[in-house]
């Protein structure tokens, strides 16, 4: 019956991803954002409003690469303003192109992810190369690989802290099978949704990945993950850095990004065996 609700919830109340462009250190640059509203708590790791609770919405912004403003959480605040966004939310910054977000749905959760590797690295790397990517008294380095998942019906506190868990090991996966030699870049960030729970209404208690929500979730964040670090190695070698231009245009907004068909996977085998530019299909189909 709780699966019920949910699936209802879901059908009624879809994920819906908005794109903005504006103008910061001479150039048009993008944004998302997810206007959750309330009903919905969150965990994760983002600069801005992280930690665990109750969240309206989500911003990840793309910044210039060599971003250099020490104050990342105001920055984010103030994009957020300009966005109408109020109320508590968390934001998320990432130096890769989010036009080139990469997104998957199974069974009712959903993942989108910004992927840009241009640093990849082991979370436990020596301390020489750890210093090298992070030295001291140096500057906030924005996220690189940045995912943003969503669970349509209520977890606990400890199953919330969980699927993030869960989300993490799906993306590092994910990053193996796309042949990367890491565990992530510096300073990846992830953010989870659930639903608050209403009255008398249970909260799942778990989000491993072998629970319910925590296998649809790891499965949802896979795709994506998977989708765009192939994708980000073509990009790669084929441009030296995300595009830009002097001014904001109109196809630079969009209402919802994740209109479209869930993202392809663009070479090598697909998950689940599926062959080479297989389909990251919605609610787990195939």
């Amino acid at each position: 019956m709780n699966e019920e609700r949910a699936v209802e919830r879901v059908a009624a109340r879809a994920v819906t991803v908005q794109r903005a462009g504006r103008i910061e250190d001479g150039a048009c640059r993008h944004l998302l954002v997810w206007r959750a509203g309330p009903g919905w708590r969150m965990a994760g790791s983002g600069v801005l409003g992280g930690g665990l609770g109750e969240r309206h919405w989500v911003l990840n912004a793309q910044v210039r690469a060599g971003y250099g403003r020490l104050d990342p959480a105001e920055h984010l605040a103030e994009l957020a303003a300009a966005q109408g966004l109020s109320g508590p939310g968390t934001g998320l910054m990432t130096a890769a192109e989010v036009d080139a977000c990469t997104w998957a749905e199974d069974g009712g959760a959903t993942a989108l992810a910004t992927t840009g590797i241009g640093v990849p690295t082991w979370a436990a790397a020596p301390e020489a190369a750890a210093g090298a990517a992070g030295a001291a008294g140096a500057g906030y380095v924005p996220g690189t690989i940045n995912i943003l998942a969503v669970v349509p019906a209520p977890v606990s506190d400890a199953g919330l802290l969980n699927l993030l868990t869960t989300a993490t090991e799906a993306k590092v996966q994910a990053l193996l099978e796309a042949g990367y030699d890491c565990s992530g870049t510096p300073s990846d960030a992830v953010c989870v949704a659930v639903r608050t729970a209403g009255p008398g209404e249970p909260a799942e208690p778990f989000g491993g990945p072998r629970s319910l929500w925590g296998a649809r979730l790891a499965r949802a964040v896979h795709r994506a993950v998977l989708a765009g670090a192939r994708a980000d190695r073509e990009r790669r070698a084929e441009w030296d850095g995300p595009p830009t231009h002097p001014a904001t245009l109109p196809g630079c907004g969009c209402e919802d990004v994740l209109a479209g068909a869930p993202s392809p996977v663009p070479s090598g085998r697909g998950p689940s065996g599926q062959g080479p530019g297989a389909v990251v299909r919605a609610r787990g189909a195939g």
